[in-house]
């Protein structure tokens, strides 16, 4: 019996330790503050946000990829003025979540911020002109970070619709073509502090989420996985380790259509503030070094059953 335990824990700890987060895009180097990450199931398409220093501007940008390598980066052509962010392709990538703080209508004034999305007939396509998802979703507070599962339904962050906490999961079951009231998730997802940014699988089998400051942190916001229990609650949480999560802030987590690599974003850095630097060129390349403590956009291979108990 303690050689099968044995075993067993050994298995899961070289599962876990084969994690090794590293930079992701090298395209977007140059860019600032980038966040998020949504990828077509064909991975030759992907979005995410590029950001202002102060994040005053938020733009969608497209990324494709020709010849296993990404190489275009456009603005997408549904974003460029307002400020967007948290682009997520719905499974079967025809439509694209996000939110903005755009007006209802072109000569309206800037509001809090939506859920909003874009639709198109086939993936090559062109995306429709924005539509905001509406009641019962938005409110007059604030809704951050869709995702969407197979069957429609949509998990979000919100500090309204009855949170239990400062920032709460919700999920609105998709029906009849319509969107229920949301509810948060119950269970071993939210609490009273900050639940936000969650990937939900397309079978709606586990979550992805960030939660900041947890008592089983590694510092700041860390990535955390839950699974779905028969009765529709969640399991405890459990952090997802030192080989994905930093000291520092890791968020907006995305796993690929074909479930073996995670995408996220982290504003880690590697800068060693007691190392002395003699030219002002190693002193530029320091800080515009990849991680330097601005968001920056990263990937691991990813093996769920390493987190199932």
């Amino acid at each position: 019996m303690r050689l099968i335990l044995s075993i067993l824990f050994l298995c899961c700890f070289i599962h876990i330790n084969a994690f090794q987060a590293e930079p992701a895009l090298e395209i977007l180097k140059d860019y600032d503050k980038v966040r998020d990450f949504t990828m077509s199931n064909n991975e030759t398409e992907a979005y995410v946000s590029a950001q202002s220093n102060l994040e005053e501007k938020s733009v969608i940008v497209r990324i494709t990829k020709e010849n296993g390598i990404w190489n275009k980066v456009d603005i997408a052509s549904f974003s460029g003025k307002y400020r967007d962010l948290e682009p997520f392709l719905s499974p079967d990538n025809l439509k694209l979540f996000f939110v903005s703080n755009r007006p209802l209508t072109s000569e309206g004034e800037l509001k809090d911020v939506d859920i909003w999305y874009v639709e198109r007939a086939t993936t090559s396509s062109d995306w429709s002109e924005p539509k905001n998802i509406g009641a019962p979703i938005n409110t007059e507070a604030d809704e951050f970070y869709p995702s969407v599962a197979k069957n429609g339904n949509l998990y979000f962050t919100s500090v309204g619709h009855d949170a239990m906490g400062e920032d709460d999961i919700f999920v609105s079951e998709f029906k009849n073509g319509k969107y229920s009231k949301p509810v948060p998730l119950k269970g071993g997802v939210n609490t009273k502090s900050y639940e936000y940014n969650s990937f939900i699988s397309p079978n709606e089998d586990y979550l992805i989420f960030g939660g900041y400051a947890r008592k089983d942190g590694l510092g700041s916001g860390d990535l955390y996985v839950s699974f779905k229990n028969d009765d529709n609650t969640w399991t405890q949480a459990k952090n997802m380790g030192d080989q994905i999560n930093s000291k520092f802030m890791d968020f907006c987590p995305f796993v690929t259509n074909s479930g073996t690599q995670l995408y996220f974003t982290s504003r880690r850095s590697n800068i060693d503030a007691n190392k002395s630097i003699k030219s002002a060129k190693n002193l530029l390349n320091t800080f515009n070094g990849y991680e330097n403590g601005f968001s920056r956009i990263y990937m691991t291979s990813f093996d769920l059953n390493a987190f199932k108990n």
